[in-house]
């Protein structure tokens, strides 16, 4: 079996590496597997802040699904259950209470893009290449798989991509929003490590208090009062946090605040 996605740890940032170099990173049913899984470990460590995504080797983030594999699991039969699997993997890290940033290089296509999508921040650098192939090979993208490129990017757009199955650059791409930021390749480890210190550095609760208040607002139906309440909670407990009281005396005190998530 080739391909797996490595879950690398640096103090209180996660990365979560998609590593299939052989096919610029195409992901097998394997490590869209492993994404979940991942996940799941994430989320039972309290002391990670922030996870970053981002694909291994400099020529792609993720270039799509394995279409090796699509004889076996993207039949009429097998499909179905295919799409789920994918869509866990996207909704684990869409669930993460951590800020989740993609960091993306080179291909970043069909399944590579709906992984970035999932993050909520994305930054290129100007290599990066975006696009969407089911027009190319005959199979389509469910409600739930264009769901997240439509809120991200307005349906002009979603339909231009989907519709011509065309790359599209990073400066297209940050225009339409689908990347935060373009950054020249030279520079770009140095702005992402800084991006992700400064993150790190802020008020953790308060990030999740943000996180899940955009969630509910994009979210729909019966999961949109889930959030709500989440989200409402979360911001009270931020009220009688250590972290508010830190924050309120090293602005008094003119010093940089050391959080601690609680």
């Amino acid at each position: 079996m080739t391909g797996a996605v490595h879950l690398e740890r640096s103090e209180a940032v996660a990365t979560l590496v998609f590593d299939n170099r052989q096919r610029h990173n195409a992901m097998t049913v394997a490590m869209w597997k492993q994404v979940a899984e991942h996940c799941r470990t994430v989320d039972a460590d309290s002391s990670i802040r922030l996870v970053v995504l981002t694909g291994a080797g400099s020529e792609a983030f993720v270039a799509g699904a394995d279409i090796s594999e699509f004889g076996e699991h993207r039949t009429p039969e097998s499909a179905p259950s295919y799409d789920v699997l994918t869509a866990e993997a996207q909704s684990a890290i869409r669930a993460l209470a951590v800020p989740v940033v993609a960091k993306i290089k080179g291909f970043c296509i069909g399944g590579g893009l709906a992984l970035a999508l999932a993050a909520d921040l994305r930054f290129c650098d100007d290599t990066a290449v975006f696009g969407l192939p089911p027009a190319r090979l005959g199979i389509g993208y469910s409600p739930n798989g264009v769901g997240g490129l439509v809120d991200v990017v307005g349906p002009g757009p979603a339909a231009e991509l989907l519709y011509g199955a065309s790359w599209i650059k990073a400066p297209r791409a940050e225009r339409w929003g689908l990347v935060n930021e373009v950054v020249p390749v030279d520079d770009f480890d140095q702005f992402t490590d800084k991006w992700v210190s400064t993150a790190v550095s802020r008020a953790p609760l308060s990030q999740q208090a943000a996180k899940l208040a955009i969630r509910a607002h994009l979210a729909r139906g019966t999961e949109q009062e889930g959030l709500d309440e989440r989200a409402q909670a979360l911001v009270q407990r931020c009220y009688g946090s250590e972290d508010y009281m830190e924050g309120i005396a090293a602005f008094g005190d003119k010093r940089s605040p050391m959080f601690k998530g609680r």
